[in-house]
């Protein structure tokens, strides 16, 4: 077997092995509620699919084989795609009624954090299936947090060298070794969620509510028990919890391990943290007033609403605590833009994120200053660390390739025959791996079930493509990356 090859298999099999034990959980769940079609599909694909996983474990293992740039991007962009089919197989055989196109979507959305659902009727729906879709985007967001602080930054993807896990005089790494950072974020990831469900149970949350609703706030994934969302919880505060946790997820988690470490100044001073925040901020005061002007609710429930609902599309999050669809065409187009914002880069939400923007904004402010002052020396710093070249030039790359992606897919979907609305913002919420749309359709009182099969690839291969922050997609259709 090929050397280079070899490793690649070797971390499939790992990782198809531990998905497939994942699936005990939901076939004990539904085992003891009785639920026997969907526990038999659950056990089934939990022995085969580990079965399959050490196969490929047992035939590929031997001397460690430091991974390649190549062999990176491959099990990189690989992983989800395999996983995803993996996930998709017990929902199809589950006996909830779905085909493979929407099995298969909804296990993308699950892994990718994303959020947009094809199911209906989810009071109604077995808890194994609920407690399934809520494992896929917990595995989801500690692996795209792992994956985007150990592994991009030596890929060089999209900007990602800011983040080489240095402490503040550039000299000391926080960890030797990217399992050990791997393994302290996992911890931190652990705790948050286990936080998350203990203040969800608080509030009067069931035990499995609880704990399924905080493995997707900590993952901002979004997935719900209730048809509902987590409106259905309202008179708990569940909203308030959730809101707590999605700006804590928002967060850097290497700046939660520096903190742990000793060293809690970065969390305050981080420009990302910054620009998040002010950003939070605004959006949220600007919706409150707008609430709160047009009368669609008062002065007390105007800023709960906003701050939630904000939250929730900034992150990625997709919750929803009320039909927003309802607000008016101002607060669509507010909501629409805020799907492109993101939170902060090494954490688990979604988009295009703070730092591009700043970074671009760096870029654009340089410029300008070399227009009117040609021969100044225009050096840029973030974070108080100087900005290479290299960061730019793949931070504007990633912006051009994502809105590039963003172009193409709406007008694919379009083609398709979708409205104008639900293609716009139906590109958007899945390339940008928010979740929720707008309008009647895919609008946070909607699914996307009713859409046709080909809209549903379209969409399932921009949750992939937005994921992987765009290039690492784009390096795999580059020639030269497959030539010896």
């Amino acid at each position: 077997m090929n050397s280079s090859t070899r490793p690649v298999i070797l971390v499939m099999g790992i990782m198809i092995a531990a998905i497939s034990v994942a699936m005990l959980a939901p076939f004990l769940v539904d085992a003891a509620d009785g639920n026997v079609e969907s526990a038999r599909a659950f056990l089934i694909c939990a022995l085969t699919g580990s079965a399959l996983g050490g196969a490929l474990f047992v035939a590929t293992r031997g001397k460690a084989t430091n991974l390649s740039a190549r062999a990176g991007f491959v099990v990189t962009g690989g992983s989800w795609a395999v996983l995803a089919v993996v996930a998709a197989v017990p929902l199809h055989y589950a006996g909830v009624g779905l085909g493979w196109t929407d099995a298969f979507f909804e296990s993308m959305s699950g892994l990718t954090t994303t959020g947009a659902t094809v199911l209906t009727g989810l009071n109604d729906t077995p808890r194994g299936i609920l407690l399934w879709r809520a494992i896929l985007q917990w595995i989801g967001g500690v692996g795209i947090i792992v994956t985007a602080m150990a592994v991009w930054p030596m890929l060089g993807v999209g900007g990602m060298q800011l983040f080489r896990l240095e402490s503040s005089d550039n000299s000391e790494k926080i960890l030797p070794r990217a399992a050990e950072i791997a393994t302290a974020i996992s911890l931190i990831y652990l705790a948050l969620t286990v936080a998350c469900a203990i203040a969800y149970a608080a509030v009067g949350l069931n035990t499995f509510d609880a704990i399924a609703h905080a493995m997707t706030t900590i993952a901002t994934g979004g997935y719900s028990t209730r048809d509902e969302s987590l409106g259905a919880f309202l008179e708990e505060g569940a909203d308030l919890v959730a809101l707590v946790f999605m700006l804590l997820s928002a967060v850097p988690f290497v700046l939660y391990l520096l903190a742990v470490r000793g060293k809690p100044g970065p969390l305050f001073r981080d420009p990302q943290v910054r620009g998040f925040a002010a950003l939070v901020v605004t959006a949220v005061a600007i919706l409150t007033l707008v609430l709160m002007v047009t009368g669609v609710h008062g002065p007390e429930s105007a800023w709960r609403f906003a701050a939630f609902n904000a939250v929730s599309i900034i992150t990625g999050t997709g919750y929803a605590s009320t039909d927003f669809a309802l607000w008016g065409p101002a607060t669509q187009a507010a909501f629409f833009v805020l799907m492109f914002a993101g939170g902060c880069a090494g954490s688990t939400t979604c988009s295009i994120k703070i730092f591009r923007y700043q970074i671009a904004w760096l870029a654009i402010r340089r410029y300008i200053m070399t227009l009117v002052h040609p021969h100044a020396i225009a050096p840029m710093t973030y974070g108080g660390k100087a900005v290479p070249d290299a960061t730019v030039y793949s931070v504007l790359g990633f912006l051009f390739a994502f809105i590039a992606v963003f172009i193409v897919s709406a007008a694919l979907l379009s083609a398709i025959g979708l409205d104008t609305v639900t293609a716009l913002s139906g590109a958007a919420a899945t390339i940008g791996n928010v979740g929720p749309g707008l309008g009647p359709i895919i609008g946070p009182a909607g699914t996307f079930q009713p859409l046709p099969d080909a809209a549903k690839w379209v969409m399932t291969a921009n949750m992939l493509i937005g994921r992987l922050e765009v290039l690492t997609v784009l390096v795999f259709l580059t020639p030269r990356f497959w030539r010896s």
